[in-house]
């Protein structure tokens, strides 16, 4: 008989030890994230009532020792309750996209206003904006790039932004 036929190999049963740090790590995140979130979006937060007064008793604590430990704590607390912490993280997702989607737009609109401002390219970004924002003033927004390209007005500058975002918000509500 052979040492290796007698002694029987334990057999593998279920994560690494590095894969469930992995996971309690990513739970740790969800829970710094739900600290950090404002009022507002707290509030849309889909917790039950104990998870919920947990989460709050975490964000009023503003001592960082303190506030660490009741974060751990809530991971823990998130860990127990995997279903909750999954529609939790959906939610952040959920925010994390539409954040992206803000910010993507937002230089959207900063691009055009560059090239609204460049004289070069002044008439092209007008017809542009034309066909993007109907509900905007185009003679407006026209003369207002006069006033950049002639004076360098500052002032002139911020609005031509001010109106694109405007008109952004009318034709995305129109959506």
């Amino acid at each position: 008989m052979h040492f290796e036929e007698e002694m029987e190999l334990p057999q593998w049963s279920g994560p690494s030890r590095s894969a469930k740090k992995r996971a309690a790590k990513a739970v740790e995140t969800i829970a710094a994230q739900l600290l950090e979130l404002p009022e507002a979006t707290w509030a849309k937060v889909p917790a039950p009532p104990e998870l919920r007064e947990e989460i709050d008793l975490a964000r009023r604590i503003e001592s960082h020792g303190a506030r660490k430990r009741q974060m751990k704590h809530l991971a823990g607390v998130l860990r127990g309750n995997e279903e909750e912490t999954a529609a939790i993280q959906e939610f952040l997702e959920g925010l994390d996209q539409v954040h992206r989607q803000d910010k993507e737009a937002f230089h959207l609109l900063e691009e055009l206003r560059d090239r609204i401002c460049d004289p070069e390219q002044s008439a092209a970004a007008l017809v542009e904006v034309e066909g993007l924002l109907p509900a905007i003033d185009c003679a407006g927004l026209a003369r207002l790039a006069r006033a950049v390209h002639t004076g360098n007005d500052r002032k002139a500058y911020r609005e031509i932004f001010h109106r694109l975002r405007a008109a952004s918000a009318t034709t995305a509500a129109d959506d």
